[in-house]
C-alpha cells in the first residue's frame, strides 16, 4: 500500500542521516587504500540499511478487524486494562515487541481519523518490561473508527530512543497504512474496547499490516496474507 503519508521510499529517511556517513567513510578507506576497513564500514551501511527497510505490502481490509501495527512477536496480551487516552473502558491491551532485526516501520492497524496524538517523555526500560507502557517515552495516536476509538502506543525501549510519527490529528489513515517508526528495537501496544477478542497468542510473530491480530466479535477474518505470522522482509 502506497502510503498517503508521503513515506514510501523503501529505505525509510530517518535513516539516511546513519546510512550516508557510513558508505562515504566506506568509500574514503577504499580510495586511499584501506580495504578491509572500507569492507566493516561498508557492511555497518548495509545492516543499517536493512534495519530501515521499509517494504511494500498488501494489507487485507475489512470492518471489525484489527492489524499488526508493527513486526515482531506478541509479548503481552492483557483481557482488562485502562486507558488514559480513552474514555470508558476496559480495554484489551495487546503488546509487540520489535527486535533490531525486525521492519520498524510502523502501520495502522485500522482505518479511521486521527484525533490525538501526544508524545510523552519518559525513561528507558527495556520494551519487553510490563511497566514499559508506562515508564518509558512513548507517543499515542488515538483513531475514531467506525465503532470505537482505538489507540495505538509506540514505545522506545532501552535501546530506542527516538521515537518518530508522521500523522497529525484530523489526518485520516487507511488500514495498513503506515504513520511512524520507533528507531532501534521498541515496543508497540494497541488498546480495543470491549466487544473485541485476540486472535493471536503470546509469542506469536506478527507482521505491520498484514497480520490480523484481534476482530470484533461477529466479524469476519479475511482469508489471504491475515493469516501470515511469519516475517519474511
Amino acid at each position: 500500500m502506497v502510503s498517503r503519508t508521503g513515506h514510501y521510499e523503501p529505505i525509510a529517511r530517518e535513516g539516511h542521516i546513519f546510512i550516508a556517513p557510513l558508505a562515504l567513510i566506506s568509500l574514503g578507506l577504499w580510495w586511499f587504500a584501506y580495504p578491509v576497513g572500507s569492507v566493516v564500514f561498508l557492511v555497518l551501511a548495509v545492516a543499517v540499511a536493512l534495519f530501515f527497510r521499509n517494504p511494500e505490502r498488501i494489507s487485507p481490509q475489512g470492518d471489525g478487524i484489527v492489524l499488526s501495527p508493527a513486526d515482531g512477536r506478541v509479548v503481552q496480551l492483557v483481557e482488562q486494562g485502562g486507558s488514559k487516552n480513552l474514555s470508558g473502558g476496559p480495554f484489551k491491551r495487546i503488546s509487540i515487541f520489535m527486535s533490531v532485526f525486525n521492519v520498524h516501520v510502523n502501520r495502522s492497524p485500522v482505518a479511521g481519523k486521527v484525533t490525538k496524538v501526544e508524545h510523552v517523555p519518559g525513561g528507558f526500560l527495556d520494551a519487553r518490561d510490563p511497566g514499559a507502557s508506562i515508564t518509558n517515552e512513548h507517543n499515542c495516536v488515538v483513531l475514531d473508527t467506525k465503532d470505537r476509538p482505538i489507540e495505538v502506543v509506540q514505545i522506545a525501549g532501552k535501546v530506542a530512543r527516538r521515537i518518530a510519527c508522521w500523522v497529525r490529528e484530523g489526518d485520516a489513515l487507511a488500514q495498513g497504512e503506515r504513520f511512524g517508526l520507533i528507531r532501534f528495537g521498541s515496543r508497540v501496544d494497541v488498546y480495543l474496547p470491549e466487544g473485541y477478542s485476540f486472535i493471536v497468542d503470546l509469542e506469536t510473530r506478527v507482521r505491520a499490516g498484514v497480520t490480523v491480530i484481534a476482530r470484533r466479535d461477529g466479524a469476519q477474518t479475511p482469508e489471504g496474507p491475515g493469516h501470515e505470522h511469519e516475517i519474511s522482509e
